[in-house]
Parts: structure tokens; C-alpha cells; sequence
């Protein structure tokens, strides 16, 4: 059993993986501004409730912890959910704070979260990769502060681990966008939406190129990676996705409906594909994503009700990545 310290613990994701990795058997340290009502903690959870910004908090805690590893997970977790400098400043800050700080105390493993964002697709300049589906090798083009500050966090764990060579262990991952337990029985997503008006509504998953990945599949991963981190090069970086598309049609008829010029590039992506490969999770890790669209939500037999209405209604809206 490791200690684990997790930060933003009681964030959307965070709450999955905190639950995932104490019922792991892991002993588990979440960290965050708001907390968790004690009743809703699992077993195993010892929660603190901090701002990891203030000078030296991050060390404070670390050092009172003493973990095995660290997953860094804290930050403004929406683009223009806050001035572009704040956003900015505060994910890039809350990164350094708590890298910097695990390896000044020597924590042996260390990981970050990024976001697929980084890529750059909605950019209002247009955006088009060379190739589908997108992987780690595709160049990161982010056009917004938001997307910058994840990728400043995947260099930053490079930085260090380039100053550290193998002493400590690094690692970033790019969670898709992130469905909850919750959002399954029918609460709004991120962008205010149902799962099943997405999945009726085409223009509500496309600005996020249909990509998605369950919480507890992102938890499961965590676990899989500290225990592989050091049977595996140092700084590296992971797509983690669901193994299918948040859609239910193919991508290669989707996509140039609203990514114009991705007819050719697209074509590949047939049947269920997502747009995002997770090949180096699974060929490095052994990973696998054990969730769908296809069994949580349709298990439920929500799907079929709403999307009807909703294509009945010709409802639906474009959101903002």
C-alpha cells in the first residue's frame, strides 16, 4: 500500500480517482480549498483543506504527509471560466508550487494532470492536425491560456525530470473530457449539457472532438501508472480516453461537418473510433479503459427518452472547448 497525495481531491475528476485509489488499497491524502463532506470520504481518506498558492503550504503539507507519490490534479479546470492572466497564472503557479516542492522533499513519483487541449483544435484561427487520430507525437498548438498553462505543466515535470535524471519518477496524462458517475444518472455536465443531449445533438460534443473518458477509467489508470512508472521512460506523457467516440455516428462522417478540410484525414475513423489514441497507455501500461457511453449510459435506459425528444425538437447549441 502507498500514500498517495492527491491535490484538488474534491474537484470532478478528483473525486473518482481519491475514491478509486482508496478502494485500490491505496492510503490516500486529498488536498483542496473545498472540502468534502466527512460522510462522503472513503475509507482510507485523510482530507486537508488548503490553499496551495500561499507561500510554502504546498511544502508544509508535503513534508507533514510524507507520500510515496503525488498527483497533481488542482487547478481552474474550465477554459474562460475566469480572466485569460488568471487562468494562467494560477495553473501554472499551483504546478510549479506542488512539483517543485515533491521534489525538494524527494517524493518517488510524481505526476501531473494536462488536458488534451493543449492541441489547439477550436482555435478561431482554424485548426487542422495532419492526421487522425490524435496522438502524443501531435504537435501541441494552444491557443489559449488555458491550454498553455497544461502544457507549461507537462514541461515542467520534464524540466524536472531532466534535473533529476531517474532519482524521482515524473509523469503527466491528458484526461478527455471527463464524465462522472453522476453525469451517467443524468446531471449536467461540464458544459451544462446531459450525456444524452450530446449524444442527440452532434454540435454539443464536436468543439471537444467527441473525445470523453469515464472518471473511474482516469483512477484506474493513475493506479496502473505508479505502478509501472518505473518500468517506463521518465517524463513521459499519456493520452487517457474511453475507447470509443461521444457519438453515434462515425467520425468519418461527423468530423467535416465541423472541422472543414478533415474529409481525407478523417476517413480512417470508422465505427466506433475516437478521435484520440490511447495506443501508448495501452502498449506501454498495459491500460485499458473499462467504460463506454454504450454501457453506463444506455444501462440506464435514459438514452433512447431523451435523445428522441431532443432530435424531435431539433434542440441543441454550440458550446465553447
Amino acid at each position: 500500500m502507498s500514500r498517495i497525495f492527491v491535490t484538488g481531491g474534491s474537484g470532478r475528476l478528483g473525486r473518482s480517482v481519491v475514491a478509486g485509489l482508496a478502494q485500490a488499497g491505496h492510503e490516500v491524502v486529498s488536498v483542496d480549498r473545498d472540502a468534502v463532506p466527512a460522510g462522503q470520504l472513503p475509507p482510507g481518506v485523510v482530507q486537508e483543506t488548503a490553499d496551495l498558492l500561499a507561500p510554502k503550504e504546498a511544502l508544509r503539507l508535503l513534508r507533514e504527509s510524507r507520500p510515496d507519490a503525488v498527483i497533481h490534479l488542482a487547478a481552474i479546470a474550465v477554459p474562460f471560466s475566469a480572466p485569460e492572466d488568471v487562468i494562467f497564472a494560477t495553473n501554472t503557479r499551483l504546478a510549479f508550487a506542488v512539483i517543485s516542492a515533491a521534489t525538494e522533499l524527494g517524493v518517488p513519483k510524481i505526476i501531473t494532470a494536462s488536458s488534451p487541449t493543449v492541441l489547439g483544435y477550436g482555435s478561431p484561427a482554424g485548426w487542422l492536425p495532419s492526421s487522425f487520430p490524435l496522438d502524443e507525437r501531435t504537435p501541441p498548438k494552444p491557443w489559449n491560456a488555458y491550454a498553455l498553462s497544461k502544457l507549461i505543466a507537462e514541461q515542467t515535470v520534464q524540466m524536472f525530470a531532466a534535473a533529476q535524471g531517474e532519482r524521482i519518477r515524473y509523469a503527466a496524462f491528458r484526461p478527455c473530457f471527463v464524465i462522472s458517475p453522476e453525469e451517467w444518472e443524468g446531471a449536467p455536465t461540464q458544459q451544462g449539457h446531459t450525456l444524452a443531449e450530446r449524444l442527440a445533438d452532434p454540435a454539443l460534443s464536436a468543439p471537444a472532438l467527441f473525445n470523453y473518458v469515464d472518471a473511474r477509467d482516469v483512477a484506474d489508470f493513475l493506479d496502473l501508472l505508479l505502478r509501472k512508472m518505473t518500468d517506463i521512460p521518465n517524463g513521459e506523457t499519456f493520452f487517457v480516453g474511453a475507447a470509443d467516440a461521444l457519438a453515434t455516428a462515425p467520425l468519418a462522417e461527423l468530423m467535416p461537418r465541423f472541422l472543414p478540410g478533415s474529409e481525407d484525414i478523417s476517413a480512417g475513423l470508422t465505427g466506433t473510433s475516437p478521435a484520440f489514441s490511447i495506443a501508448k497507455a495501452q502498449e506501454l501500461l498495459g491500460w485499458q479503459p473499462r467504460r463506454s457511453w454504450r454501457t453506463e449510459l444506455t444501462s440506464r435506459h435514459t438514452l433512447n427518452k431523451e435523445a428522441s425528444t431532443l432530435v424531435t425538437a431539433g434542440g441543441g447549441s454550440k458550446e465553447t472547448p
